[in-house]
């Protein structure tokens, strides 16, 4: 489709962040989605609104709270300072860490409905067969789940790859270090090079909806539960 050197690199740039947060999700989400599932305690509320907070907030807001709560004078930044990292605003790990915390409802929540309908019988015989907690996890837990963990980890992808307002507010438009498929996009329209935008534009369509069919094909009830009543807003 006659792409640049620069659409090349943002849509690597936004592979890779998007494996990246996927992964990361789904390794630390896995555990407090569990939790939300199972436990009856009296922060399961708090707890799980905080965690579908990105799902109401504006991308903005979130962006704006990230980027002052890891700037350079913030106490964040003087701890990571301190230990040689250095601010985080305006760099590859900054955009990952905005990313995980926006996108975080979508893995958070087909993990928790998947843990939620588990079959109580089979969780109990593999106690009687004297399995423990991490081995009725791996050896049943998963295996019932692995639909859930389908939907999470494509939701993660997808939807970290379509980031538009946290990514800009965090992240900027850096070519080569922050600069994804969404925000060169921007930066076309901007300039009124409509015809690029448009190649981008359709590839991530094409795309988007390669990743959606498998979903729908599969008929999981949680994307229907989780999308549609929240629509994203960048």
């Amino acid at each position: 489709m006659g792409l640049s050197d620069s659409d090349l690199t943002a849509i690597m740039l936004t592979i890779r962040l998007a494996t990246t947060v996927t992964v990361l999700l789904v390794l630390l989400g896995t555990p407090l989605a569990w939790w939300l599932a199972r436990t009856n305690s009296f922060l399961r509320a708090p707890i799980g609104a905080i965690t579908t907070l990105p799902l109401v907030l504006p991308p903005t807001v979130i962006g704006f709270y990230l980027l002052v709560a890891l700037g350079p004078q913030s106490p964040a930044a003087e701890l990571l300072i301190f230990l040689g990292v250095g601010p985080l605003p305006f760099t590859f790990t900054g955009l990952v860490i905005a990313s995980m915390i926006y996108s975080l409802p979508f893995v958070i929540q087909p993990l928790q409905n998947a843990f939620s309908d588990l079959d109580e019988q089979s969780l109990e015989a593999a106690t009687t067969l004297g399995a423990g907690s991490l081995d009725r996890f791996f050896s049943v837990v998963l295996p019932l789940s692995k639909q859930g963990f389908f939907v999470a980890a494509i939701l993660g992808f997808a939807h970290t790859i379509g980031e538009f307002g946290v990514v800009l507010m965090i992240g900027g438009n850096i070519p080569g270090e922050t600069q994804v498929v969404s925000t060169q996009i921007y930066t076309y329209v901007e300039s009124l090079d409509y015809e690029s935008a448009n190649k981008l534009s359709a590839i991530m369509l094409i795309f988007s909806l390669a990743i959606l069919l498998p979903l729908y094909a599969v008929q999981n009830r949680s994307l229907g539960s989780l999308v549609a009543p929240w629509p994203k807003r960048d």
